[in-house]
């Protein structure tokens, strides 16, 4: 039997001659911590004995005691809950009309032609420039801020669609109709577990730039939101504020990552490459 012909058995029977998955280890969790917590301590030292200034870069320990405040306040809930809000919105958003288009253009060389040209050049377009575009056409609610996020997640995942549907192997599809599969089962059986991957990583992608745009969307006259308290620190003087509200945004952005990775990992199960945990 040939390689393209294994590869189309496994992904009609993806449990046949597969090495059974284990679930990691819970240390690998503890692993991803050491690096933070190394960096913590050393950053904490180092403004203790002097070496840094600690008005500028508060340590760690004034850090925390900011976010403590915050959330005794309940600002640190009402700010998380906006800007979560506004990004799952917005990706939503750039994630359906990325997909479509990304399908559009990766499927049919015509529509290819017609409208990856101006995607590309959109897509080179800076996120502030298209701030006061929205203001104007959007005003300052949350419609011009979801829109801006749509925009920051709509292009890896029409790039990661559309590449990945260019990027199935012909052969594969070839021997899908020697098996006399119907059109909708070549699909769901080949095509779709071919493009699935890269388009988790699109999706992936494109969550984290929704986390980038959304900074500069709630610049547009927001009074809730990390990016209000980024602005609301930098106007006020207060940096451990501002270092509070960035670590915020690493801690719910890296959340969220994981969250969009297990909702998706039972649909790549019948996955068996190089560097899978086992």
């Amino acid at each position: 039997m040939s390689a393209t012909e294994i590869s189309l058995t496994q992904a009609l029977n993806p449990q046949r001659g597969r090495t059974p998955i284990t679930k990691p280890r819970s240390n690998s969790i503890w692993l991803g911590i050491l690096l933070p917590l190394f960096a913590a301590l050393l950053w904490e030292a180092s403004v203790q004995t002097g070496f840094m200034v600690g008005r500028l870069m508060p340590p760690p320990s004034h850090i925390i005691k900011t976010l403590w405040n915050l959330w005794q306040s309940g600002e640190l809930t009402t700010h998380v809950i906006a800007t979560t809000l506004r990004v799952f919105a917005g990706f939503a958003l750039g994630a359906v009309i990325g997909t479509l288009f990304g399908a559009l253009t990766g499927y049919s060389m015509l529509m290819r032609r017609l409208l990856d040209p101006a995607l590309q050049a959109l897509r080179a377009i800076p996120s502030i420039a298209w701030v006061p575009l929205f203001i104007l056409w959007l005003g300052i609610f949350e419609a011009s801020k979801i829109a801006l996020i749509a925009v920051g997640v709509f292009f890896p995942v029409y790039l990661g669609v559309s590449g990945a549907v260019q990027s199935v192997d012909r052969k594969i599809v070839e021997v899908g109709r020697i098996f006399r599969l119907s059109g909708f089962e070549l699909i769901r059986r080949i095509l779709l577990p071919a493009v699935l991957p890269s388009y988790v990583i699109a999706l992936r992608s494109g969550l984290g730039l929704g986390w980038m745009f959304v900074v500069a969307a709630e610049f547009m006259g927001a009074s809730e939101g990390l990016g209000y308290l980024l602005v609301d620190g930098q106007q006020l003087g207060k940096p451990d504020q501002i270092l509070a509200a960035i670590i915020t945004f690493a801690v719910i952005g890296k959340l969220s990552d994981s969250l969009l990775a297990a909702i998706t990992a039972p649909y790549l199960h019948w996955e068996d490459r190089f560097g899978r945990d086992t």
